[in-house]
């Protein structure tokens, strides 16, 4: 089959030009998803963090569909999924996952997470061990070390609006009307190039977030932390089996600045490597897909599903 061509430094990829892209819901676990298709061949799973979409993988796609089977969904409460009151615990949003894959017939895959997908890539990796042959994780730090580690000057350097979200019903009556002022703070201040993204880019995230619900849904999901670290501390010391791959962008400060992302994630899995992306931010699938993209190749190379 023949590969895509790789896509250059910080490459634009508009919305109208996103072809092979096949999209698709269905009642899974409770909740209707939603999720693009791409490509053929071994499956491999892709899941966005805050604050994104599945769109945040554009640059991914259709490099990876050259050679796999790509899906990537909207998590519970983003985009075009259900934004339901409840579950948003990493079990359930694991569960969902699991949901997606039996309904596909998908017994085994590879799977790549960046920010809160990562977390839910993590509880997956530990709750269906038998489902997952290789998992990228994409500049995060795992919730439990987060809370085990985060003080003053780590919350106001970036674990901030961990806080924020966290407060009951407040941050929805101040985000309401003003979703794109919210969101293109993050885009902004997280990124190496503050205008990493363009006004159209932008926009898309906009459109999903001024959906009904999904603002108090996305608050949810940072809500759930007590229950994702009660979670994790049941089986802090059982380590993930897989090989695991953890990217970061060297310059977030909540991530790359805060930590040693690499002795983190050995502290997590037995088979760990790790690569720290210059001159990158926190989106470093969009800011930097040509080191991202090669990066996932080279990991994936083998996964025959």
């Amino acid at each position: 089959m023949r590969s895509a061509r790789p896509l250059r430094l910080h490459e634009r990829v508009p919305t109208t030009e996103l072809t092979g892209i096949t999209h698709h819901t269905a009642e899974l676990n409770g909740i209707r998803q939603h999720w693009v298709s791409a490509g053929q061949g071994p499956p491999v799973y892709l899941l966005h963090g805050f604050p994104e979409t599945w769109y945040g993988w554009r640059k991914q796609i259709p490099v990876l569909a050259g050679q796999f089977t790509v899906i990537a969904p909207d998590l519970r409460d983003y985009g075009d999924t259900d934004k339901p009151a409840s579950g948003y615990d990493k079990r359930t949003m694991a569960n969902d996952l699991v949901a997606l894959m039996d309904h596909l017939g998908h017994e085994r895959i590879a799977l790549i997470g960046h920010d809160r997908g990562a977390r839910v890539g993590t509880r997956f990796a530990k709750d269906h061990r038998d489902r997952i042959d290789r998992f990228v994780t994409m500049d995060n730090i795992p919730t439990r070390i987060v809370a085990d580690t985060c003080d003053v000057t780590l919350a106001r350097q970036g674990y901030w609006f961990f806080t924020f979200l966290g407060v009951p019903d407040l941050p929805e009556a101040l985000i309401a009307g003003r979703e794109e002022i919210w969101l293109t703070h993050f885009y902004r201040s997280w990124s190496y190039n503050p205008d990493m993204l363009t006004p159209e880019e932008i926009a898309v995230y906009v459109r999903a977030y001024q959906q009904p619900g999904a603002v108090r849904g996305s608050c949810m999901d940072y809500r759930a932390a007590a229950q994702d670290v009660a979670q994790d501390s049941e089986d802090a010391d059982q380590l993930i089996d897989c090989p695991v791959l953890t990217i970061w962008g060297k310059v977030f400060s909540a991530v790359g600045q805060a930590y040693d992302v690499l002795d983190v994630w050995k502290g997590m899995a037995s088979d760990v490597r790790g690569v720290a992306i210059p001159q990158c931010g926190h989106l470093c699938q969009e800011e930097r897909p040509d080191v991202v993209n090669a990066e996932l190749l080279d990991f994936l190379a083998g996964w025959s599903g």
